[in-house]
């Protein structure tokens, strides 16, 4: 029989409900039985008869009783259904070997360098950009100022292009600081640069169409092909560039980072910029052209785009990652009306549209002035640590052992070493060292090249040389 405890801090209808359903589940109560009447059923436990009401009520609506309107109430024949079952030990199914996706993860971490496994002194990253306090306070002005802004309609299911007043101001800067002047139905926002290249995959490539991609090159642009399982084929990088006759034949599309290489450096020359866009047009390809970082600059200006060239058949990309923080989570695709109108059906088909705080937030940002006098301020700050790299790389031995590239544009630099060189085990000596420099290798699909990509962004000029001789104090 069923009982109320007076301490219990549950209310006397759960209680009573819990009891009743472990009644039922357990057998005391047999399929078909009749339940008491409620309003005996209240006297005999003393409670109202409303709360034996709500327990019944609760019973009913979950299936575990049936009622008629001459039969009253009665458990339903549900554990019929479960006997059979009760001897097996419930674990859920078993997840799908996924040997594609555990095989890019693994690839990711080891380009990473697994930052989580140990602290250093000075990490050369080349992943993240430089942050300080007069950045946070800005945003979190723009985060303030954003919110207070909002309506209750920004809270609603947003465009799949992406908040239109951002993409305004993303269209404004692309034509005044990188020539690239277009519409803003041409701009779809994503959450990073491996959103907007699945989205690609997944929008205007088949499964296992021929994808060219630099090697080396941007690791996360190959894993994200190959688990769309594309045929992802390496073309080698000299020091003009992608080698544009090495592209495969039956290939629909080429990854590149003309303005500057995502490993190696170098900026791709203008004749082979040609020969590529000539290529694409005969043969009809993609190109995705990833323009990371070319906004920091040590010699000129920013070179043009290949999509202020080729706007037809060039995919631009664009990210915050390197110009604010990768934390922000938003980069945009630029192309033609066509295409990216295709993105954004399969973006509302699968991601819908990105939060929408953040968007407003970084319209904010832009718009009243903190973008553009943080890369102004940060402009300054890379480019002396750009000097003090370059100039404790030549002094402390490096640069006569090895080759320095990439020193005009980005935020790191590559130390090449020759194909027989040990560049795992002298990365290993370094950590050991409290020093993080990240090896050439996960960079490679099949290039035997060795040496480090030296980012030098999050680390001071005082940091830099320090770190630089003590590299060179193990690899020379």
């Amino acid at each position: 029989m069923m009982k109320v405890t007076r301490n219990d801090n549950r209310p006397i209808w759960q209680q009573l409900l819990d009891q009743a359903i472990h009644n039922i589940t357990s057998g005391i109560w047999a399929p078909g039985e009749l339940l008491i009447p409620s309003r005996e059923l209240a006297h005999i436990v003393g409670v109202s008869r409303s709360t034996i009401q709500i327990v019944y009520e609760e019973l009913l609506s979950r299936g575990y009783t049936v009622t008629s309107r001459r039969g009253g109430t009665r458990v339903s024949k549900w554990n019929q259904v479960t006997e059979s079952t009760k001897e097996i030990v419930i674990d859920g199914p078993t997840p799908p070997s996924l040997p594609l996706l555990n095989s890019a993860v693994d690839q990711l971490h080891d380009w990473f360098r697994g930052k989580e496994q140990q602290e250093v002194d000075i990490d050369f990253s080349p992943h993240e950009p430089y942050l300080d306090g007069l950045f946070q306070k800005n945003w979190r002005q723009s985060l303030l100022h954003a919110s207070a802004e909002m309506d209750l309609s920004s809270w609603a299911y947003g465009n799949p292009y992406g908040f239109t007043p951002l993409r305004e101001q993303i269209q404004r800067y692309l034509s005044l600081e990188r020539g690239v002047h277009i519409q803003t139905n041409q701009i779809l926002l994503t959450s990073g640069a491996q959103h907007s290249i699945d989205l690609i995959a997944q929008s205007l490539l088949a499964d296992g169409d021929t994808v060219s991609v630099e090697d080396p090159g941007f690791p996360a642009a190959w894993m994200a092909m190959k688990y769309r399982r594309m045929n992802v084929v390496p073309v080698p990088v000299d020091e003009y560039g992608l080698v544009v006759e090495r592209i495969h034949p039956q290939s629909k599309l080429i990854f590149v980072t003309p303005s500057h290489q995502c490993a190696v450096g170098v900026v791709m020359s203008e004749p082979r910029r040609q020969q590529l866009l000539h290529k694409a047009a005969k043969e009809q390809f993609w190109i995705i052209e990833d323009d990371y970082d070319s906004e920091f600059r040590y010699r000129g200006e920013p070179l043009p785009t290949l999509f202020s060239q080729a706007s037809h058949n060039t995919l631009y990309l664009m990210s915050f990652s390197k110009m604010i923080a990768p934390g922000i989570r938003i980069s945009a695709i630029v192309g033609s009306v066509e295409a990216i109108a295709q993105l954004a059906r399969v973006q509302e088909l699968t991601y819908r549209h990105l939060p929408i705080m953040d968007q407003l937030t970084l319209t904010h940002f832009i718009k009243n002035g903190h973008f553009m006098r943080h890369m102004r301020r940060v402009r300054n700050v890379y480019r002396r640590r750009h000097e003090a790299m370059t100039k404790a790389i030549m002094a402390s031995g490096l640069g006569e052992r090895f080759t320095l590239s990439g020193v005009e544009t980005g935020l790191h630099m590559l130390l090449e070493a020759e194909e027989s060189y040990d560049e795992e085990t002298v990365t290993k000596l370094a950590l050991q060292q409290g020093i993080r420099v990240y090896p050439l290798g996960p960079y490679c699909l099949e290039s035997k090249r060795k040496g480090w990509v030296l980012g030098f962004a999050q680390v001071d000029e005082a940091s830099i040389e320090q770190g630089i001789y003590r590299l060179a104090e193990l690899a020379l």
